[in-house]
């Protein structure tokens, strides 16, 4: 099912405060908006931005790098109900689903966004939300309590929320008066609205403070984050030796449904661990022929890119192999060369270290190779 977002950024936010539309307000040096049409725009198969006609300009400024064609911006209306509408106007005859995100959650992630989609192709809706865990009251007129509400079954929402196209252009058509929310309109279709997780992190900003504690949650996730990866492997005769992406010449090679390849085996395994996406054999199964003699090289290709998409990205790696013979410090520079290029950083961020066990040990007794590694890696910013 083809997939477009749209993100509903028509509002002055004056509640905010500052002499620029919330959205275009810095977060982590850049503009609000920036944040939501990256995660979207990757997740997706295009967005729409709903904006006012006066601030066209500005957000395509603060867009200028995200190579978005003009008419991925719509003049928004005067409430939320009337942008949202006049951007499902604009979709591609081919979009099957649809999902609707207010810019001003600008730390939605892609986990969350991909949750979303995910539950809407399968329900027909999705919508995120989080438990509440304060005790609610009703108030009267003069703010005085008058019910406290039974808040296991409350829920506070979120966005993105995710619609089969048909649903909601018919909620918009069908549905009279204002909406707080896309699913509200759905909800009086008397048609069941499905809620997923949310994310506590993915907070709308609102009040002047708000912006303060983006940033403080944006900090977090820049810390590094750190994995560990081990690999060893059997030589037998009749195989190539694969180390590092390099082929070494040597009497024997390492056996493996892959290429066998050790040093990248185990950055592979530091990079998901880092990244908390589990570990090779669960991305690269060795029962699945697809990866039968597979270049272990192409496999770190993938795995960087499989970083991307969760919205990391490589910072730098330290790789220890332990191997009686060969001698493996002639071709450790190309190594690292072959390493930080699929990295995506510099060569100067990849360590590649090489020794021996003193005859200890299956690496010392020459029956096998082992490698050991660890990598940093950091939130794309």
């Amino acid at each position: 099912m083809s997939c477009w977002a749209i993100i509903a950024a028509a509002g002055s936010g004056s509640r905010m405060g500052g002499d620029r539309v919330k959205t275009l307000q810095e977060l982590g040096g850049r503009p609000v908006i920036c944040y939501s049409v990256e995660r979207l725009k990757r997740a997706c198969d295009g967005v729409i931005i709903a904006v006012r006609e006066q601030d066209i300009r500005a957000f395509q400024h603060a867009l200028a790098g995200y190579d978005l064609p003009e008419d991925a911006f719509v003049v928004g209306g005067s409430d939320r109900r009337s942008s949202v509408h006049r951007a499902l106007s604009r979709l591609p005859e081919d979009c099957d689903l649809v999902l609707v995100h207010d810019a001003a959650r600008p730390l939605v992630s892609r986990t969350l966004i991909d949750r979303v989609i995910d539950h809407a192709r399968r329900l027909g809706s999705a919508v995120p939300a989080e438990p509440i865990t304060d005790t609610v009251k009703r108030v009267d007129q003069q703010g005085r309590s008058i019910e406290t509400l039974q808040r296991t079954v409350l829920r506070t929402v979120q966005t993105p929320q995710g619609f089969h196209r048909t649903l909601l252009e018919s909620a918009y058509e069908e549905v009279e008066g204002p909406a707080s929310d896309d699913a509200s309109l759905v909800e009086q279709l008397d048609l069941p609205v499905h809620l997923v997780d949310g994310e506590p992190e993915n907070i709308k900003l609102t009040l002047p403070g708000d912006l303060e504690r983006a940033e403080e949650i944006l900090a977090a996730h820049r810390m590094p984050r750190v994995g560990l990866g081990y690999d060893a492997h059997r030589l037998e005769k009749g195989r190539p030796l694969i180390l590092g992406g390099v082929e070494i010449p040597f009497d024997r090679g390492l056996m493996g449904h892959s290429d066998a390849d050790v040093a990248v085996h185990a950055l592979i395994d530091a990079l998901l661990g880092a990244a908390c996406l589990g570990d090779i054999g669960q991305h690269f199964s060795d029962t699945d022929m697809a990866y039968a003699g597979a270049s272990s090289l192409d496999l770190l290709y993938r795995t960087v890119d499989l970083l991307s998409q969760h919205g990391f990205v490589p910072s730098n790696a330290d790789i220890s192999i332990a191997a009686q013979q060969p001698r493996l410090a002639p071709h450790i520079p190309a190594m690292r060369l072959r390493l930080a290029e699929a990295m995506k950083v510099s060569e100067g961020r990849v360590s590649i270290k090489a020794t021996t066990t003193e005859g200890m040990g299956f690496e010392g007794r020459g029956e096998g190779i082992s490698a050991r590694a660890v990598a940093l890696i950091h939130i794309r910013r």
